[in-house]
């Protein structure tokens, strides 16, 4: 539920990045490798993240919206840490932002899981 979470607050910071653009495209994609682990990325095309932001992106209560409360990536970084995963963001190639996570695959999360329990 809690990584639901994650993906859903991702997408809707991507939604509300996209929605004074013209050409909007979210891409949202999922790969596990060979090592175990699943590698989660949240694309889009909105205004972006500038540069000077970027190393504090995560810090709660800061936030670029003019409405925001500056929780939902803190609260995001919490989650997949508390997974044992890491959450970083990137700028897009043209524009846009990419958030993308990283997770041990279930069976390797679980005894991180039980121990926090």
């Amino acid at each position: 539920m809690q990584l639901q979470q994650v993906i859903l607050n991702l997408i809707l910071n991507a939604a509300d990045a996209m929605r004074m653009v013209e050409r909007r495209e979210l891409k949202v994609q999922s790969s596990a490798s060979a090592s175990g682990v699943v590698h989660v990325s949240i694309e889009d095309s909105g205004k972006g993240v500038s540069v000077s932001d970027l190393h504090r992106i995560f810090d709660p209560l800061f936030t670029t919206k003019s409405s925001g409360m500056g929780m939902g990536l803190s609260i995001c970084r919490t989650i997949i840490e508390a997974h044992g995963g890491k959450i970083s963001v990137l700028a897009g190639a043209e524009r846009g932002a990419i958030f993308q996570f990283e997770l041990p695959e279930a069976d390797a999360a679980e005894p991180r899981a039980q121990q926090a329990a």
